[in-house]
């Protein structure tokens, strides 16, 4: 997953759905879950990117 940008939407290994908010260079994203809620996970934890507009739907 080298290719993941800030604004991508993200499904992690453990099921959470996301759009990434910061992309760092210790091989660590931000991913925000909601208007409120962000969480920092490894990069080698994102199962897929996932289409644009996926959280919207959901």
């Amino acid at each position: 997953m080298d290719s993941i940008a800030k604004g991508d939407e993200v499904l992690t290994n453990g099921g959470l759905v996301g759009r990434v908010t910061k992309v760092a260079e210790a091989g660590y994203i931000a991913i925000a879950l909601n208007d409120t809620t962000e969480v920092v996970i490894k990069r080698d934890f994102v199962a897929a990117v996932l289409p644009k507009g996926t959280m919207k739907a959901l």
